[in-house]
């Protein structure tokens, strides 16, 4: 009679076990799927990003026209016996529109788009990046012609280093395996390989030496021109006045990249429906770019008279030197209301429209000091 009962609490033990193991499987991949990549496929019809969608980075896009076309007509340069190069290296800042730069390649030549960043090739257990870098060039050799983008390549790709505990660690084995994939596959069965960084000096020197990434672009920051270009395009999703001046708008956004313009757009639009406003308009943009800039305004910080005139004395500092030297754009804005973490003041230089927050004394003595009394 007990033996029948253990063994018919075996059975229940057991039943629950392959219950939960059946659960489990149908939630996430099995062990013999861990060697298998993690990237993100996009099909030529998931693709609907294009050049010109991308706006502020001319000299890159005409960098990759050359990879758009031999991916379209790829005998061309193979009757000449030219070869593309193997990979396509987009250096820059972060939010510059490096990973849209590189759809917007795969969206032109309508060919699969194979997306994955390198921190997700590194994992915990030993020899899991090797497989899945492998596994990702022999999709990437099945669905060809196809682009492969390597997000975030520092991750991965940094540089090689003595002492390791127990040899090469993970990180440098999948390292080490990617650069054996891109020595042995042919550019020529229309496979290219394109990768972006904001962190080109830790990469390993192997990596950028000629026949793996042959080619290196600058996505850099957008000049004025470039910038007026990125707020055309973000303002096609928004209501806006006809009135608003994007030339005089692009100049008070010096160094910003796509992303913050992106951000700055909706940050517009945001306080045109917080001002039951039905397009934005230009105060709207301009408070924008004062937010993004300087921050949140502190109106209700409580500031001590004589901090108050000593903020004010400095922030005049400021617009006296730039109204005095040449080739400096005029001020605009002087403010000496709290902004942000740890702003005190604002003092916007692009115009000359001067508004005084401060004691009325130091806006005379200000006020003589510009005309020369």
């Amino acid at each position: 009679m007990e033996k029948q009962q253990k063994v018919s609490i075996w059975y229940v033990v057991l039943g629950i076990w392959f219950f939960l193991m059946k659960r489990m499987a149908g939630q996430q991949p099995g062990f013999m799927t861990l060697g298998k990549n993690k990237a993100k496929i996009y099909m030529q019809e998931d693709i609907d990003i294009r050049f010109a969608d991308v706006a502020g980075v001319d000299e890159a896009k005409q960098e990759l026209v050359e990879v758009v076309d031999f991916l379209k007509e790829p005998g061309k340069y193979t009757e000449l016996g030219g070869k593309i190069p193997r990979g396509t290296l987009l250096v820059g800042p972060p939010g510059t529109g490096k990973t849209m730069l590189a759809k917007a390649v795969a969206g032109e030549s309508g060919v699969p788009f194979f997306s994955m960043s390198g921190s997700e090739f590194v994992e915990m257990f030993v020899g899991l990046g090797a497989a899945r870098v492998r596994d990702l060039f022999e999709q990437a050799t099945k669905k060809a012609p196809c682009i492969i983008f390597i997000d975030e390549l520092d991750a991965l790709g940094k540089a090689r280093s003595f002492g390791t505990v127990g040899g090469h660690d993970e990180r440098e084995q999948t390292l080490n395996q990617l650069l054996v994939e891109m020595d042995g596959f042919d550019p020529n069965i229309g496979v290219i390989l394109l990768a972006a960084t904001n962190r080109p000096e830790i990469l390993d020197p192997a990596l950028l030496r000629p026949g793996r990434f042959d080619r290196n672009i600058l996505v850099d920051r957008p000049d004025k021109q470039g910038r007026a270009e990125i707020l055309k395009v973000h303002l096609k999703n928004i209501k806006v006045a006809k009135d608003l001046d994007i030339g005089q708008l692009a100049g008070m956004t010096p160094g910003m990249v796509g992303a913050d313009l992106a951000n700055l757009v909706n940050e517009a639009a945001l306080l045109a429906v917080r001002r039951n406003k039905k397009k934005a308009g230009m105060p709207e943009f301009e408070e924008a770019v004062e937010r993004v800039v300087a921050g949140l305004e502190k109106k209700n910080r409580l500031i001590n008279p004589r901090e108050r005139e000593i903020v004010a004395y400095h922030e005049m500092g400021h617009a006296i030197v730039a109204t005095s030297l040449p080739g400096t754009d005029p001020v605009k804005k002087i403010s000496i209301i709290p902004r942000g973490i740890a702003a005190l003041s604002l003092n916007l230089v692009v115009r000359i429209v001067m508004f005084f927050c401060i004691i009325p004394s130091v806006a005379d003595i200000s006020h003589q000091l510009v005309m020369g009394k």
